[in-house]
């Protein structure tokens, strides 16, 4: 009597060593008709030993000689792994919690091939983790979690093949660390913010002085250019101003050729050069106070007849002649030895 109690109440003998093992892995009562859950696989046993697997539906266990031994979810499942310390590669201590998400795909092996599969996955998980941070800095830590997360499913997972368990992944939750390595990696991270700041600060006014240096470069280019541009202008336009006045002039004394050439035309000019000699004269008397003057300035008509008589001593004197060469020596002299020299000195 007392076998068929502990047959009908397997899991008396099979209690399990934690509260989580209780939860998912109790076995069951046999009810002679069972109704398995979906997602739920029952395993059961007759005599002892393991005789099939009880899938979602209906199922007959005979009363006495089988017995319902392990339930098992094939549910994925998440986990609370417990805080544990663990040193990193420059000696600083971190505690680190996590949470781990694993499936059953193999009742048999979940049930025969260890005794309680998610307190086991839980300790590796612990120590896998407490290994990985010893291979890494404090500052990776942040930076790797990934790696780190990674490393931890990939050792959990070669260990519980075995357990008909998989690990699809890891989390780590909280990196906890103690406050004098908080507060210097405060500091560090305002004195980066700072350094930065100022890298920050310099490359802009270098930038700001490159502008400046490239402005002023370039209105100096343009003002000389501009410069440049307006001096060949001022001089196209000198050029051109001097050229009209040129052909103007020589309009204006072919013009008074022409017209000295008619009757009349002598008298014509000397009133001219008479009239533009006393404006002359008032112009000097404006500009300057120190005038040299002709002797008989308060005669007008003398000056008259003297600007006059320059004209007309212009007028009359001939036009040059052209400087001619030296005589050949193997030119003959055909100058007439009897012509008398005239005399310079009178």
């Amino acid at each position: 009597m007392a076998s068929v109690s502990r047959r009908a109440l397997p899991f008396l003998r099979r209690a399990p060593p934690s509260l989580s093992f209780v939860r998912h892995m109790s076995a069951g009562v046999n009810t002679v008709i069972n109704f398995v859950p979906q997602q739920e696989v029952w395993v059961i046993e007759r005599f002892g030993k393991f005789e099939r697997m009880a899938e979602a539906g209906i199922n007959l266990v005979i009363p006495v000689l089988e017995s319902i031994a392990y339930k098992k979810s094939l549910k994925e499942m998440a986990m609370d792994v417990p805080s544990q310390s663990g040193i990193t590669s420059d000696n600083v201590t971190l505690s680190i919690d996590g949470v781990l998400y694993i499936k059953v795909i193999d009742p048999y092996k979940a049930s025969y091939g260890i005794e309680d599969h998610i307190f086991a996955i839980s300790q590796l998980a612990q120590t896998t983790m407490r290994s990985e941070i010893g291979k890494i800095t404090l500052d990776k830590i942040f930076q790797e979690r990934e790696m780190l997360n990674s490393n931890i499913v990939e050792a959990i997972n070669d260990a519980a093949e075995s357990w008909g368990v998989l690990c699809k992944r890891y989390e780590i939750k909280n990196i906890l660390v103690p406050d004098s390595v908080r507060h210097a990696m405060q500091m560090q991270v305002e004195a980066e913010r700072k350094k930065r700041a100022h890298i920050l600060e310099s490359e802009g006014e270098k930038t700001s002085k490159i502008n400046i240096a490239e402005g002023e470069k370039q209105s100096v280019i343009l003002q000389s250019e501009a410069l440049k541009a307006e001096k060949i202008n001022h001089a196209m336009g000198e050029a051109e101003s001097m050229r009209l006045q040129a052909e103007a002039r020589s309009v204006a004394i072919r013009q008074i050729a022409e017209a000295i050439a008619t009757e009349n035309g002598n008298s014509a000019a000397s009133f001219a050069i008479a009239e533009q000699y006393m404006a002359a004269f008032k112009e000097l008397a404006q500009e300057s106070t120190t005038l040299l003057l002709p002797g008989d300035t308060h005669n007008p008509a003398s000056m008259i007849a003297q600007a006059m008589a320059v004209y007309g001593k212009m007028h009359d004197s001939p036009p040059p002649t052209k400087p001619t060469s030296p005589p050949d020596a193997s030119t003959p002299d055909i100058s007439t030895p009897d012509t008398p020299t005239p005399d310079r000195g009178h």
